[in-house]
């Protein structure tokens, strides 16, 4: 843990106030859920908290299954990295910080799915080798958690594809609907 030489006092109703420079460090957003955590020296520790990453081992489940069975490369993630994929190198992709257009993607809370001739959108800030073909947002008891999107290779043809353009949406939009459900249970 490293010292940011910033030093807040608590009101008198138990609020302190995180930094903006560290809420946009961190990319804690109004609204943003954190986790707290203390230890026996007495250190506070607030953690952000992803909703979605509770379900990490069967979203991977779920990304795996998908591309076994359609032959779609898949990303499952929270609002700021991919928590699960399949059919991309995981080393590339897992844990990596979305890109500025996924994450619009999914604050837009609507179907995105990419039209021929239209720009490319990187799922990750990084970059890698694939776009964003098609996106749902997860949204769960009315709050949006993450996204479920399929990947075609850039730089290229699209994926060899098994399933059509509309059957592809319609398996991203069920996985999205099917992940927020398994959260409000």
């Amino acid at each position: 843990m490293k010292a940011t030489g910033i030093v807040r006092r608590i009101d008198d109703l138990g609020r302190v106030v995180i930094p903006k420079e560290i809420r946009r460090t961190m990319r804690i957003r109004e609204g943003d859920p954190l986790e707290i955590y203390t230890d026996r020296e007495g250190e506070v520790i607030f953690k952000k908290y992803s909703p979605i990453g509770e379900l990490s081992s069967f979203a991977a489940q779920y990304a795996d299954t998908l591309y076994k069975t359609c032959n779609m490369a898949v990303i499952i993630s929270d609002r700021d990295a991919v928590i699960a994929c399949a059919g991309v190198s995981k080393k590339e992709y897992s844990d990596k910080s979305l890109s500025d257009e996924l994450e619009e993607i999914i604050e837009s809370r609507g179907m995105y799915v990419y039209r021929e001739g239209g720009d490319k959108y990187s799922p990750i800030a990084d970059g890698g080798g694939h776009y964003v073909s098609c996106a749902m947002p997860i949204i769960s008891e009315g709050d949006v958690v993450g996204c479920v999107a399929s990947l075609a290779e850039d730089g290229g043809e699209r994926m060899k594809e098994s399933v059509s353009g509309e059957m592809e949406s319609k398996l991203v939009m069920t996985a999205a609907g099917f992940l927020g459900k398994q959260l409000e249970s």
